[in-house]
This record gives structure tokens, C-alpha cells and sequence, in this order.
């Protein structure tokens, strides 16, 4: 979307060669004659920049420079310079100072300086909140199953088109792990990546901190503030557990979507929303839409790509990989180096994680604790809540003689295949292998009948 400016300019001539330059450098170039036309315009609009003439026909630049600094970047042109005109412009809030006449060369290098720097202020508020995420969330997607490597192509196939991604999947699967992926392989990574949970904003408050408010807008709205929204100006809005949020605020976001457009609570100036919208749930939205309790129009515009992260028992051969990774990254014990012993990966790989990869990352850092200076991890320090079925899971191979290996292995698989009428997918699941190992496995020890 094209960054908007206005230039302000009672000189004709001057004000068409200006708008026409900046118009073939990719802005959208808006051109008033007065203070009063520019005035309306600003009621009505909200550029990036103003390029303002300091002597105009019914205002004066130390008239109105303050007030417009206090929310735009400003640049004055005058043809009557002098180290006193341009120290008042700059300690009225102008950004920058030119003389006429300017060259147009002069012109294009002060524009994209102003509009680089007043990014940078924009983006400076969130620089270390971003900074602690990263920390915080160093993780990437860790595994490499048939399930995770299908997520990762729908990643890379989506991240550089500019669409509207819904990620969809269970609580603790890793959705704004997926969100982040999207935004660091898209074209928008240099810019912000913000984050909004919609569970943690109370109604009253959800629209106040996406849209931002305009000062007066409610009781306690003391001066103007910016939203996420603009937080996130030419990046990325994550908008986690999106099924929360209201009918009212449901509508704004659709709003968003299909124009692109947005005001701040209490405003009237239509604002452009520069950001790529990658909303998050645990919930059934297309049940929703259908009982009415969700917009149907908001989930099939939310709905133009879906990425659906499995649950963790859906990818158990990730599970290794994961409680291994979350030993190496774990930040409040660095004392012994731990490993897990082959019982203990076992016990990890037949849980079945309700609470997916959230609930296997607190159970690691509990075996850290409970483990205390051992290296090894064993199934001892895990406190496992039985599965699904609510019963323990006994497993009883008799034999006349010491068995091998290989016939425990056997007798085990052939035990499986019968107690689930041979469906190769779930016995692959119990064990914690792929489809492919299982039918690998049937064939070695002769079990095709």
C-alpha cells in the first residue's frame, strides 16, 4: 500500500511539479494551496508526511507546525531561509528544513530520510518487547515427521504472498510458532511481528488496544494513542485465539480485511492498515459461523489459507526431538549437562499430551528439577497422567523359554495388529513410528497374515 503524503504549497506550479515527482517515486501524493484546504484534508485523511510551505496565504509556518508535528513528520519548504527560520521550524517539531528552490534530486533523498527515521521511531517502542520475544521464544519448529514437514511446505508456499493466513489447532500445538515462521520468510520480516491474545483482553478493551483511541474517546482517554495495528505498521498482526473476540469487534476486523481501513475508538479519520493478518484458534470457527455465533463473512476471509498444526500424538516421533531440545534451551539450571534414558524417551513417546508441546515442555523442566545433579532422566522424574481411557495401559507377553529381542518385538506387534483389527495407522501411533516402519516391521517378522 503507498504511503500517503501531502503537500502543502501556494505556488502552483511548484505544487504540481512536486506532487508529480513524488507521485512517479510511489507515493500517493495529495496537493493543497492553503492552510484552511489543507485543514479539511486532515479531518478527513492521515498521511505519512506533510511537505508544507512556511509562509502560506492565511497562516504562517509558526502557526501550525507544532500541532502538526505532535502526529506527522514534517518538512518545511520557504523561499525566505535563515539559521533562525530553520532553528524555529526544528524546535517547533519540523523534522527537516529546505530552501527554495530545491532540487528534485534534494527532494527525494529529505523525504526518504524523514519517512526512514519516523519508521524507526514508530517501531522503536516495540524494538524490545520484540528483542525479549525472540528470546523468550527461541524455539523454531523442532521435529521431522511426515506431519511437521507437510506444516513447513504450507509455510513456505504461503509466507510470500501477502493473504490472510488461519492457523488452526489444538492449545499448546505451536500455532504462534507457525505465525512467526509465516512473518520471518515473508517479505514483511524486517517490520514488527505483533502479537495480540484475544483471551486476555477484556471486551472494552480489545478494540482500545487494536485500533488505538483518540484523546476524550472514553473516560480516562487523557491524549491520542496509536494501536497495535499501527504497532505493527508493515509487518505482521498475530491475533491468537480470534474466536474470542466479540460480534462488534468482529465486524471492525472484517472491516480491516475487506478495505483495508480502520479508525481509532472515537475518531473519524479512515486509517490505512498496512499489515498482514495471521489469526490463530483452538476453536471450530466454521461451526461457529454456521450456529451464528461467529461471522460467517469474517471466517471465510480469515479462511483464505489454512495451515492446521497437528497435535503432538499426531507426530510422536518429533517427541525425542522435542524433550531434547527443550533439555538443551532450558534457561534456570545450567549445572549438569542431562540426557534421557531409553525408558524414559519410551515413556514420553506412549503419552498421549493433551496439552501437546506446552504440556511436554513443563514436564521436561520438572524431570530437570526433580532429577536433581544426575545426568540421566528416567521415567521416575515424570509425573504422566494416565491415558486417554483413563486406565494404565498392562501389557503381558508370556513365554516357555528366555525370549530375544526379536521375538518380544514380534509377539508385541502381532499383540497390536490383532487388538486394533490390523489398521497399521493406529498401531504406528501406539508405537510411536511411522506407517511405513510398522509395514517394514510386519514383513521382517513375517506377521503379513
Amino acid at each position: 500500500m503507498k504511503q500517503v503524503i501531502l503537500v502543502i504549497e501556494d505556488d502552483s506550479i511548484l505544487n504540481q511539479l512536486m506532487t508529480q515527482h513524488l507521485s512517479q517515486l510511489g507515493f500517493q501524493v495529495d496537493g493543497r494551496g492553503s492552510w484552511a484546504e489543507a485543514r479539511r484534508y486532515l479531518d478527513r485523511n492521515d498521511p505519512a508526511l506533510i511537505l508544507t510551505d512556511a509562509r502560506l496565504p492565511d497562516a504562517d509556518s509558526s502557526e501550525y507546525i507544532e500541532s502538526l508535528a505532535e502526529n506527522y513528520p514534517v518538512v518545511v519548504l520557504t523561499a525566505f531561509g535563515s539559521v533562525r527560520d530553520a532553528v524555529t521550524a526544528i524546535k517547533a517539531g519540523a523534522s527537516d528544513y529546505l530552501l527554495k528552490p530545491v532540487s528534485l534530486d534534494t527532494l527525494t533523498l529529505t523525504i526518504q530520510r524523514v519517512l526512514d527515521t519516523a519508521t524507526l521511531r514508530k517501531n522503536h517502542q516495540f524494538c524490545k518487547k520484540q528483542l525479549q520475544k525472540r528470546n523468550q521464544n527461541n524455539s523454531s519448529l523442532v521435529g521431522a515427521s511426515d506431519a511437521l514437514e507437510h506444516v513447513r511446505d504450507l509455510i513456505k508456499a504461503v509466507a510470500p504472498n501477502d493473504i490472510t493466513v488461519l492457523i488452526q489447532g489444538e492449545s499448546g500445538t505451536g500455532k504462534e510458532l507457525v505465525a512467526r515462521a509465516v512473518h520471518v520468510q515473508s517479505n514483511r520480516t524486517e517490520n514488527n511481528f505483533v502479537a495480540v491474545d484475544c483471551c486476555t483482553l477484556q471486551e472494552n478493551l480489545f478494540e482500545s488496544e487494536l485500533f488505538g483511541h483518540e484523546k476524550g474517546a472514553f473516560t480516562g482517554a487523557n491524549k491520542k494513542k496509536n494501536g497495535l495495528i499501527e504497532g505493527a505498521e508493515g509487518g505482521t498482526l498475530f491475533l491468537d485465539e480470534i474466536g474470542e473476540i466479540n460480534s462488534g469487534s468482529q465486524a471492525k476486523l472484517l472491516r480491516i480485511l475487506e478495505t483495508g481501513q480502520y479508525r481509532r475508538l472515537g475518531g473519524t479519520k479512515d486509517l490505512n492498515a498496512n499489515v498482514r493478518i495471521v489469526a490463530a484458534t483452538n476453536r471450530d470457527l466454521e461451526a461457529m459461523s454456521k450456529e451464528g455465533s461467529f461471522r460467517a463473512d469474517l471466517f471465510f476471509r480469515l479462511n483464505a489459507f489454512s495451515i492446521k498444526v497437528p497435535p503432538l500424538r499426531e507426530r510422536r516421533e518429533d517427541i525425542p526431538h522435542l524433550a531434547r531440545y527443550f533439555v538443551k534451551n532450558h534457561t534456570f539450571s545450567t549445572r549438569v549437562n542431562k540426557t534421557f534414558s531409553a525408558s524414559a524417551i519410551h515413556e514420553l513417546v506412549s503419552y498421549d499430551w493433551p496439552g501437546n508441546i506446552r504440556e511436554l515442555k513443563n514436564m521436561v523442566e520438572r524431570a530437570i528439577i526433580l532429577s536433581g545433579d544426575r545426568p540421566n532422566i528416567r521415567p521416575g522424574h515424570f509425573n504422566l497422567r494416565s491415558s486417554a481411557n483413563g486406565q494404565n495401559a498392562l501389557v503381558s507377553l508370556s513365554f516357555d523359554h528366555e525370549p530375544s529381542l526379536e521375538e518380544l518385538g514380534a509377539h508385541y506387534l502381532a499383540m497390536q495388529l490383532k487388538k486394533h483389527s490390523g489398521r497399521r495407522a493406529k498401531v504406528a501411533d501406539i508405537l510411536g513410528v511411522s506407517e511405513r516402519s510398522v509395514y517394514r516391521m510386519i514383513k521382517r517378522y513375517g506377521l503379513d497374515d
